[in-house]
Parts: structure tokens; sequence; C-alpha cells
């Protein structure tokens, strides 16, 4: 297949197996060559500006760390960029480890902080690669290709399977197993528009951990305040709160503990302890 994506930019798909990626200089010449096999067109290519190969491989680091030795990005998994999933996938790994290695190297890490790197992240790589090779799959010139797509043509058009695909696509679906019941612990927090006219994004520019009190509780001021200046404290209150009593937020913006109930102290106190080592 062929496509104009960005202006004078053209994309080719030619499923030869990767044969020709990073075996030989890419030249006009062959561009010309696979563009007109693949189009059917005797088409000229006059001028090559820039041109890269890519491929459907998929692969994966079998661990992301080794001592003092930390994959992430590209270094850690491989795969096909359609649908721009790696670079959502990179800065995850960024996102996930930055805050982990800092609390590392200032010494303030709880135990085994580092290690929930790989314990959280490996299993997104994993989930995203089988996406990517299910892409490649509907995209192949074959019988049993375009049976398969048309099936996934009719899922996508209902209300269930729009919602599957674009929460797949956007990430919105994506949590990592902490151990905690509550649906929203492991998921990235929901951007609360707070009613003194910030968002819940605004306070993490800072790097830090967050309390978000929609109840201004005492008791869970009283928490708070015995923690480090790592983690900040907010009693607010939004325009949607889901229900939600308060939230404890990483600094990777994912949810570490929830309550939708009366909060539970003794388990909030746990969860800055196993985070923060508060």
């Amino acid at each position: 297949m062929y496509l104009l994506t960005l202006p004078g930019t053209l994309t080719m798909a030619d499923f030869d197996g990767g044969a020709f990626h990073r075996s030989a200089p890419i030249t006009r010449e062959h561009v010309q060559a696979v563009l007109r096999r693949i189009s059917g067109v005797d088409v000229a290519v006059t001028t090559l500006h820039l041109a890269t190969t890519w491929t459907d491989r998929a692969h994966q680091a079998s661990a992301y760390r080794d001592g003092r030795v930390l994959l992430a990005g590209d270094a850690a998994h491989i795969h096909s960029p359609l649908g721009g999933q790696g670079l959502n996938l990179g800065l995850g790994d960024a996102m996930n480890l930055g805050w982990k290695l800092a609390a590392t190297i200032r010494g303030d890490a709880p135990e085994g902080l580092l290690d929930t790197y790989e314990s959280e992240r490996h299993p997104v790589g994993t989930r995203v690669l089988d996406w990517s090779r299910a892409q490649v799959a509907l995209m192949r010139p074959s019988a049993s290709s375009r049976a398969l797509e048309a099936i996934v043509r009719d899922l996508i058009e209902t209300p269930d399977g729009a919602t599957y695909f674009a929460e797949r696509v956007w990430g919105v679906s994506l949590r990592h197993d902490l151990g905690e019941e509550h649906p929203l612990v492991g998921r990235s927090v929901p951007d609360f528009a707070l009613n003194d006219g910030r968002r819940v994004g605004s306070l993490m520019r800072d790097g830090k951990g967050w309390l978000v009190d929609f109840t201004a509780s005492p008791s869970l001021r009283d928490v708070a305040q015995g923690w480090p200046a790592r983690i900040g404290y907010a009693a607010v209150t939004a325009r949607d709160e889901m229900g939600l009593q308060a939230v404890l937020v990483r600094p990777d913006g994912i949810v570490a503990w929830a309550s939708d109930t009366v909060p539970d102290v003794s388990a909030l106190a746990q969860a800055g302890m196993r985070w923060f080592g508060a």
C-alpha cells in the first residue's frame, strides 16, 4: 500500500519480510521501483529529500533492569510505528522510571520502589506489542487478513467495540496492578477541574506526589502534615468529583490510593509508606 501523510511525504508498505530494511542505501531509484510495483502506475520519482525505513518486527527485552542498568523506550521494546504507540509507550516508561530513579538517587525511596518499574511497565510493553502485531496482521495482503479486517470493522461500528478500540489506542484503559481493589487505583488520575480555577494536572508540574482531599478532612490533613515536602496536600472541591472523597497521586500521575467512602486513614498511611517512604 502507499499513502500521502504529511504534505510532501509518501508512506509505502511493502510486505517483503523486511528484506530491504537497513540492507542497502535508500536511493531514488529504489523508492521509484517500489512505488511502481505497489501502485501499478509507471510513476517517476524526480527528487528524494529524505528517506527512512521501518519494519513490523516486534521484540521486547526479557527484563528492564539488571542491577544498575535500566532499559526504557526503544531500548526495551521495538515494533511497528503504526498508530504512534511507541511514542506513548516510551514516554510512559520515562514517566514511570523518572521519579522512582530520582527518589533512589536521593536516598528516600522505600525498599523495592525501583523494582516496580519493571513489574509495572513490562506488562504494558507486552500489551502494546501484541496490539501492534494485530494491526500488522490486518494489513497483510491475504484473503484471511481481509476477512479478519471485515469482522473488526463490524465490531468497531458497535458502541462497545468503538469504545474498546478508542481506549486501547488512547491508552485510557491502561491500569497498573498495584494490589488495590479500588477501580481508579493504578490508572492515570482524571484531570479534575477544580473549583479554584486550577486542574489536577497543574498540581503535578512540580514533580511531587499529591493528596487531593475533596472533603477537607482534618484526619487526612493530619496525615499529610506528617509527610515530607515531596508530597503535596490540596483541600479542594471539583466540578465533578466522580463520587470520590480523596485520591493520592504519584508523581507520574498514577493513582496510588483512592476512597469514595469515609477515608480509611490507616490505608492511606500504608500507601504513603509504600510509595514515598512517608
